[in-house]
C-alpha cells in the first residue's frame, strides 16, 4: 500500500484529501503545518507528499527546500497545493524541485489522476535505477577482477621465473620478461591512477559549494600552445600502438592557451585516443583535427572500426564496457569517464557521433 503523507494547515480541506484517498486504498498521513509536515516525512518516507504552499511559519517552499535537502526524502515525488496560479509562484515552486501543481479548489478525478501519475512515474525512476544499478554491478563483476588480476598475474609470473630460474635464462629472455614486468606495471599503475582521479573527480561533482575542495583539486591553471599538446600526446600513443602509418593530424590555427590544468588536457587526450586506436582496425586512418573559434578549443578524433549505439552513448558511465561478453579488450571502463567529467568541470563538451563504420568524438574547451 502506498503510503502519502498531506501537508495543509486547513483542517477542513486536510481532512477532505485524506478521505478521498484513504477511500482509494492509500495509507494517509497528515500534518497541521509545515514543521510536523517535515518531520513525518524523514519518519515515515511516504511515496509522495502533497504539501499546501501559503502556510504560517515554514510554508510549502520551506517545506520543499528542507525535503530535497535531506538525502533519505530528496528524491521523493512533491505535489504543491496551492490556490494561486501566479506563474510566477509555479516557477519558484518548480525550480525548487516540485514535480507537479494542483490549483484549489481541484475536483476528485484530478487530484486522484495527479497522485497516480506521480506514483507511476517515481515507480518507473526506481525500476529505471535499479537497472542502472544491475548494469553497473555485471559491468564491474566483468571488467574490475580482470583488470586487476592480469597485470599482477604477469609481475608474479615474470618475477617468479627470475628469482627462480635467472642463472637458467638467457640475456633475451631476461629482457622479454623484464618488458612484461614494465607493461604489466605501467597497466596496473593506470588503472589505479583512473580510480583516484575519478574519485576525486565525483567528490568534486557532489561538493559542488566546496571552492577550496574544487581549487585544490582542479586549480585554475591554463595550459599553452593547446594544439602542440594534442600532436605530443596523440603520436606518443600511436607510436606505442604501432599505428604511425594509421595517423593524420591537421590544424589551420596557431597555437592558444586553454582553460585547464596541463595534465588534465593530457589526460583527456589520452584517452580518447586511447579508444579511437583500441577499438579500429589496424591500418584504418585516425584522424584528429584542431580548430579554434572566437572563445572555445576543439579537438576532433575519427577512426573506422567497433561503433556505438545512440543508447551506449547515452549511457557512458564509470565501468560501463558495452559488449564485453563478446568482444576481449583491456580497460575498466573509466578513461570515457573521466575525460567527459574533466570538461564538464571545466565548462568544456564530449560529444560522441558513432553510426556503422566510424565514431567522432570531439571535445571542446574554453580559451583563456
Amino acid at each position: 500500500m502506498k503510503k502519502i503523507l498531506i501537508i495543509e494547515d486547513e483542517q477542513f480541506i486536510r481532512e477532505n484529501i485524506v478521505e478521498i484517498l484513504e477511500s482509494s486504498d492509500y495509507k494517509v498521513f497528515s500534518a497541521p503545518n509545515g514543521v510536523i509536515g517535515v518531520e513525518l516525512a524523514q519518519q515515515q518516507l511516504p511515496d509522495l507528499i502533497l504539501c499546501d504552499v501559503m502556510m504560517p511559519d515554514l510554508d510549502g517552499h520551506g517545506v520543499l527546500e528542507m525535503i530535497r535537502s535531506s538525502p533519505a526524502t530528496a528524491a521523493l515525488p512533491f505535489i504543491f497545493l496551492t490556490a494561486r496560479a501566479n506563474p510566477n509562484d509555479l516557477r519558484v515552486g518548480m525550480n525548487l524541485g516540485a514535480d507537479d501543481y494542483l490549483t484549489k479548489p481541484f475536483r476528485v478525478p484530478d487530484l486522484l489522476n495527479a497522485v497516480q501519475s506521480r506514483l507511476k512515474k517515481y515507480e518507473q525512476e526506481k525500476i529505471q535505477a535499479d537497472t542502472r544499478l544491475e548494469e553497473l554491478r555485471n559491468s564491474i563483476s566483468l571488467s574490475l577482477p580482470h583488470e586487476f588480476l592480469t597485470p599482477i598475474t604477469g609481475i608474479l609470473g615474470c618475477s617468479e621465473l627470475l628469482l627462480t630460474s635467472y642463472d637458467m635464462l638467457t640475456r633475451d629472455e631476461i629482457m622479454e620478461m623484464l618488458t612484461q614486468l614494465s607493461t604489466s606495471a605501467r597497466r596496473l599503475s593506470r588503472l589505479t591512477q583512473n580510480f583516484i582521479l575519478y574519485a576525486r573527480l565525483i567528490s568534486v561533482s557532489l561538493d559542488k559549494e566546496n571552492e577550496l575542495l574544487r581549487k585544490h583539486l582542479l586549480g585554475e591553471d591554463t595550459t599553452e600552445a593547446a594544439k602542440s599538446v594534442v600532436i605530443d600526446v596523440v603520436s606518443t600513443k600511436i607510436a606505442q600502438d604501432h599505428r604511425d602509418a594509421d595517423i593524420s593530424i591537421t590544424s589551420d590555427h596557431d597555437d592558444v592557451t586553454v582553460r585547464i590544468r596541463h595534465i588534465y588536457l593530457n589526460k583527456i587526450i589520452e584517452e580518447v585516443i586511447d579508444n579511437a586506436s583500441k577499438y579500429s582496425h589496424p591500418g584504418s586512418p585516425i584522424n584528429v583535427v584542431t580548430v579554434v573559434t572566437r572563445t572555445v578549443f576543439i579537438c576532433t578524433i575519427s577512426n573506422i572500426g567497433r561503433f556505438m549505439t545512440p543508447e551506449q552513448i547515452a549511457s557512458i558511465g564509470a565501468y560501463t564496457q558495452f559488449d564485453r561478453k563478446i568482444y576481449e579488450q583491456q580497460g575498466s571502463g573509466l578513461g570515457l569517464s573521466i575525460a567527459k567529467k574533466l570538461l564538464e568541470l571545466h565548462n568544456g563538451e564530449l560529444n560522441i557521433q558513432s553510426d556503422e563504420g566510424q565514431t567522432i568524438v570531439a571535445f571542446s574547451i574554453p580559451l583563456a
